[in-house]
């Protein structure tokens, strides 16, 4: 009787131990599927950023002059492109909806001089045009049979979406030189470095016609390149696994 008593308050004791080992080994699991979900996002998605290109480019808007033969407003822009491939080994069927970039952030120098541009739907030599009917706040591309970036639509297997920043008003130029090369611009009117950089966040988000959705934020440091020599610059990111999706 008095064996049976003493042992019973240590099973108590022991099945009391043994419960918390698994709950904390439950909770040490859960912490570490956290963790990795956190790092590493979604490592299966129907649809993956392939690239971001950067193009980085100098311009002069004309201006009437008054004492020299040439006059110009000088504008500095980043056009920014956006590859979305369809994942061939994720094994099923899915169709874009929309592709949505908002929350953007900007760090700059010259931050109220700073606009953000669509691709313009009447231009035709060029993509974008610095007008006040192309500004933005967020961007939305739906999803449609084929791509269109003047229209702003993107193949719901897989596309291309592009936005613009741009440094407008940055410095004015006036020169009565025959020929004005705009590649040069920036070196001539004295524009320095740390004027055109810019720190550009913003969240891209790709939402699926079967009401799933991924996002990422994405960080970009414009312009790419040496821009003040060279007149116009590019890059390619390749290397994209640092921009983690999430449910």
């Amino acid at each position: 009787m008095f064996k049976k008593w003493r042992n019973t308050p240590n099973k108590k004791y022991l099945n009391i131990v043994i419960m918390i080992i698994i709950i904390v080994s439950i909770l040490f699991a859960l912490g570490i599927v956290i963790l990795k979900y956190h790092v590493e996002g979604e490592t299966n998605m129907p649809f993956e950023l392939a690239k971001i290109a950067v193009i980085s480019n100098s311009e002069g808007i004309d201006k009437q002059a008054t004492n020299t033969k040439w006059a110009f407003d000088i504008y500095q822009s980043n056009d920014i492109f956006l590859y979305i491939d369809k994942n061939s080994a994720y094994g099923k069927t899915e169709a874009i909806k929309t592709v949505v970039i908002d929350n953007i952030q900007i760090e700059a120098n010259k931050k109220d001089n700073i606009k953000l541009y669509k691709p313009d739907e009447k231009e035709e030599k060029s993509i974008f045009k610095n007008q006040e009917e192309n500004e933005i706040k967020t961007l939305e591309y739906k999803g449609d049979i084929e791509s269109n970036l003047k229209q702003l639509k993107i193949s719901n297997q897989g596309g291309l979406v592009a936005l613009r920043c741009s440094i407008n008003n940055l410095a004015q130029y006036q020169s009565n030189d025959e020929e004005i090369n705009h590649h040069e611009l920036l070196k001539k009117a004295g524009v320095k470095e740390e004027d055109l950089k810019i720190k550009l966040t913003f969240d891209l988000t790709i939402k699926l016609e079967q009401a799933k959705e991924y996002k990422t934020t994405i960080s970009l440091d414009l312009p790419v390149g040496n821009i003040i020599e060279e007149g116009t610059t590019s890059k390619e990111i390749t290397d994209v696994k640092d921009f983690v999706f999430k449910r």
